[in-house]
């Protein structure tokens, strides 16, 4: 077994964190592994492992070493990738990561189509508000606000309109009383994102009302699901997409407040790298989405 390959197994033990994990995670016996890297430490006469009882961890040498295995590991995952795809179907894992509200409330739904029309991708789905970086952290795509776009080498493609309104339980307003504009707004418990000050600038597209207001209340969430939740719970007046509120309204669950009120809407946008060539499956994944929520009627109907 040639040096390259050796380096490959001595990236995956560190990985895996022992030996017989590794082993097993290349259908190799523990005793074949361990003779690989015995072989390895003798080439670059360094011991590069700690063995213990409980596994094994990188002497310092050894992570050192690690780190340019992983990365020659990296590039072999690509290459192979980029093999398999040659010949144009889509498969392989596809990494996306997606926005909390929209990923449960329409994206999950959708899911079942996109891999019944392509049964050799694997959907890996990581649900979060925050601000990803496709690059590093190995997505294929990201779908969240076109606003949520900060680095310049990324390139997105809308896949919906998006458009804000404000709502409030029953409950909540049976106690509180239904604001009609921002001055008698300003007394409610107003709904905040935590640590995101611009999404709590209510802003009015009509030049007529008063141009924004800054949501004040003593609750925050960190993302539009929790808000949603805790405006169903009777906590205050929200802010949120028309997409998540229209079903509540409809069942009586929410009450749209202030219905005149004219929030500038959003995209909701698919971000990918910025590549002349994407991988069949990320090209796929980008094109099911615009397809379905665009030419959605529902969607269309409420607003979003």
């Amino acid at each position: 077994m040639d040096i390259s390959a050796q380096m490959l197994i001595f990236a995956t033990v560190v990985e895996q964190g022992s030996i017989s994990a590794a082993a097993r995670s290349m259908g190799q016996t523990p005793s074949a592994v361990s003779k690989q890297i015995g072989l390895l430490e003798d080439h670059v006469n360094y011991r590069l492992l700690n063995r213990t009882r409980t596994g094994i961890s990188p002497t310092q040498e050894g992570q050192e070493f690690y780190e340019k295995c992983k990365a020659m590991a990296e590039k072999f995952k690509e290459a192979e990738a980029l093999i398999l795809n040659f010949d144009g179907t889509p498969r392989g894992q596809l990494k996306v990561a997606c926005t909390v509200a929209f990923g449960k409330s329409q994206l999950i739904p959708a899911l079942p189509k996109f891999m019944e029309e392509f049964p050799e991708v694997r959907v890996s789905l990581n649900l979060t508000d925050r601000e990803v970086d496709l690059q590093s952290e190995g997505f294929d795509a990201a779908v969240c606000f076109a606003e949520q776009r900060t680095h310049p080498d990324t390139v997105m493609r809308r896949v919906m309109k998006s458009r804000r309104v404000l709502c409030a339980s029953p409950a909540y307003l049976e106690r509180r009383g239904t604001p009609t504009d921002f001055a008698a707004l300003a007394k409610h418990n107003c709904l905040r994102f935590a640590g995101n000050s611009q999404r709590n600038w209510w802003k009015n597209d009509d030049p007529a009302a008063k141009h924004s207001f800054e949501a004040q209340g003593n609750f925050e969430g960190n993302s539009t699901d929790v808000i949603l939740r805790a405006t169903l719970a009777g906590v205050g007046i929200a802010r949120l997409p028309r997409y998540m509120t229209e079903q509540k309204f409809q069942t009586g669950e929410l009450v749209h407040v202030m219905p005149e009120y004219a929030p500038p809407s959003t995209d909701i946008v698919v971000m990918f790298a910025d590549k002349r060539n994407l991988a069949p499956k990320t090209r796929a994944f980008i094109d099911f989405l615009v397809r379905q929520f665009r030419d959605t009627p529902n969607l269309k109907m409420t607003g979003s």
